[in-house]
């Protein structure tokens, strides 16, 4: 039977090791794939979580798969292999998927593929990790996150407009973020990114203020989603598109069956699909 290592977790000694990890060879192969375990998913940190994004106390929100995979991501990263800098990266896309129920006490394997794009227009590169979790051979849960890894040229008279612009759809829930909300996700997710706790450490990385956690928006609006439909939530997508400030006020609306939206300040943060 082959054994593979522990997942690693996250915290700020593994954010630490990503801000200064620096790119590596670019002739590193564009397909990676890594295996380690999880020895059980902790029932408690389930329940911190569930309570602080508003999620039904007896169901494993499908957002949770996301803290797993996020592990596998950011252990795989760390990696040798891996061909980019960490810091400066930007989580554009997320797709997660329920395929069984899984069994809390039980291990769990995660493998994650990494593929790197070519060069995008203008020297962007993006890279996908692909985390699937298994139990007994089984697969549980997939998670597919998407980054922009080197942004490309800024085409001249390209840069979007600042104005606001009117939220569309019908309202389905709204939140306010607190200047404490980015430590309080990063307590109960693990992820401490200096951009999502204070303003000090926001602008050392170059943010003129901080920012909430993109798979906290997604959280909070499948908490609401389920809420609405009084049903448990097994698929969900998002797509980011602008930053939501901490002490923001936050919409979320469903522009269509299955499509939801979230808002703050005049500007779409992030759409997405669930069902």
């Amino acid at each position: 039977m082959t054994t593979f290592p522990p997942l690693p977790p996250i915290g700020p000694g593994l954010l630490l090791r990503a801000l200064f990890k620096g790119a590596s060879d670019a002739s590193a192969p564009t397909e990676q794939v890594t295996h380690y375990t999880l020895p059980c998913i902790d029932a408690i940190a389930v329940r911190r979580y569930a309570d602080l994004m508003g999620f039904s106390a007896n169901d494993l929100p499908i957002t949770y798969y996301y803290l797993l995979a996020q592990r596998a991501h950011m252990a795989t990263m760390l990696g040798p292999q891996f061909p980019f800098r960490l810091a400066g990266m930007i989580h554009v896309e997320n797709a997660i998927c329920e395929l069984l129920r899984p069994e809390l006490a039980l291990p769990m394997e995660l493998v994650t593929r990494v593929v790197v794009d070519p060069p995008a227009e203008r020297g962007a590169r993006y890279c996908e990790l692909l985390t699937v979790g298994s139990q007994r051979e089984q697969s549980v849960f997939e998670c597919r996150s998407r980054y922009l890894a080197v942004r490309g040229e800024r085409r001249a008279g390209r840069e979007r407009s600042g104005e606001p612009a009117e939220a569309a759809g019908e309202l389905k829930g709204e939140w306010s973020l607190s200047a404490q909300a980015g430590r309080q996700y990063a307590s109960v997710s693990g992820d401490w990114n200096p951009i999502h706790l204070w303003p000090w450490s926001a602008r050392l990385l170059g943010m003129k203020a901080p920012i909430i956690h993109g798979m906290h928006s997604v959280a909070k609006a499948c908490a609401l989603l389920e809420q609405a439909e009084g049903r448990r939530l097994s698929q969900v997508s998002a797509g980011f598109k602008s930053p939501i400030l901490l002490g923001s006020h936050v919409e979320l609306r469903v522009a269509a069956p299955g499509e939801y939206q979230v808002w703050s300040g005049g500007k779409l943060a992030v759409e997405g699909g669930w069902h």
